[in-house]
């Protein structure tokens, strides 16, 4: 068993007033086929009568309500409802971009409702379908009808899953224990995604593999698997004791997908402590160059060259002059340069840089090379 995907929770249908099965018009979005599913019935059901209720407080309500608009739903029928954020918890890591994309949703008179939890539906009556959802504020209760309902909120493991772990007697802790080598409790089982987490021996509770590039994440675990399918690969050497007690270092970037920005033309780079590019924001209306972005993830500011001095002087207004370094191809002549400059030859690093920019002049035609002048 390999678990690699993480479940939102569902509501407690309970605790809103439904006992048995899920309305028809519910929905809670987790994965592509959610996704599509409850785009084919808002097409088939919902386009041209009713409300919506959008209820979350994540990046992801934010790209529900501009899908939906993009199906052709008025603003003034779509109700953005977010509940209290929790703390340390935002939708936007960078206060710019909120403020655009709440003056988005303004403009195209989308009702937003801030600090709402959902207190129940129809009001507590039995139904096939809902036809209104009543929440709690920090003053009036606040009632909406609606004729669709897109839950967000909660993301946690969902029943189904907790019980295949539960009835496998494997270590659940609010997600399922693992340790740095994808072990679960039962060491022929392994596990990974947003559905694990590191056990607290590690004291990293707040690093899960939800923090993480899914890709590099998968492939260490499919490093892990491969010696036990194919016999031709050599068995890895087992690591010292002590290495376990370290959760393991990705060093890719984990990927926000946003989907379609709406409006202004805005680039951000915040740098660690160590000068390092740790984080990017982008919020443009054209279509974004991401494999070259990527690429900036972990670059030293001085390799941009001398990016930070340069900014406090007020000489960037765009990251055109050193596209090179940040190009997706750049990494596999970073690795030719890595050998080279063991033999400590300053002319054989002139003529491999030479060469990069020679054979992809096609894609960075900024730089001029010899035979150009």
């Amino acid at each position: 068993l390999i678990s690699t995907h993480g479940f939102p929770g569902d509501c407690d249908l309970e605790d809103i007033g439904f006992l048995s099965t899920v309305p028809s018009n519910l929905f809670t979005l987790n994965d592509l086929h959610d996704c599509t599913a409850a785009r084919r019935w808002l097409c088939a059901n919902f386009l041209e009568l009713e409300n919506a209720i959008v209820y979350g407080n994540n990046i992801d309500v934010y790209t529900t309500v501009e899908t939906l608009l993009s199906l052709g739903i008025r603003g003034s029928r779509i109700n953005l409802v977010l509940p209290p954020p929790e703390p340390g918890v935002c939708s936007f890591t960078d206060s710019s971009v909120e403020k655009a994309a709440v003056m988005a949703m303004e403009n195209a008179k989308v009702r937003i409702h801030r600090n709402c939890v959902l207190a129940q539906f129809n009001n507590g009556k039995q139904a096939d379908a809902l036809t209104s959802a009543s929440f709690t504020t920090d003053a009036e209760p606040l009632h909406l009808q609606c004729g669709v309902f897109i839950n967000l909120s909660n993301k946690g493991v969902d029943y189904d899953a907790f019980n295949s772990f539960n009835k496998s007697f494997l270590a659940f802790d609010g997600r399922l224990v693992i340790n740095s080598s994808f072990n679960t409790s039962d060491s022929s089982i392994w596990a990974a995604g947003p559905v694990t987490k590191f056990s607290r021996s590690y004291y990293t509770d707040e690093w899960t593999h939800a923090n993480f590039n899914s890709k590099e994440v998968g492939g260490g675990l499919a490093s892990t698997l491969l010696a036990l399918f194919d016999p031709t690969v050599e068995p890895a050497e087992a690591p010292p004791p002590e290495a376990n007690r370290l959760i393991p270092l990705y060093k890719q970037a984990k990927i926000e997908v946003t989907g379609r920005a709406e409006g202004g033309n805005y680039f951000c780079l915040h740098l660690d402590c160590y000068e390092l590019v740790e984080e990017l924001t982008c919020l443009s209306l054209k279509p974004l160059p991401v494999s070259n972005y990527l690429s900036l993830y972990m670059k030293h500011q001085q390799l941009l060259g001398q990016l930070l001095s340069r900014y406090h002087q007020g000489l960037i207004c765009d990251l055109y002059c050193c596209l090179a370094v940040f190009h997706d191809r750049f990494s596999d002549f970073e690795q030719e340069l890595q050998q080279i400059t063991r033999l400590k030859s300053r002319a054989a690093v002139r003529s491999s840089a030479v060469k990069y920019l020679s054979y992809n002049r096609n894609l960075l035609p900024m730089f001029m090379c010899p035979g150009q002048l």
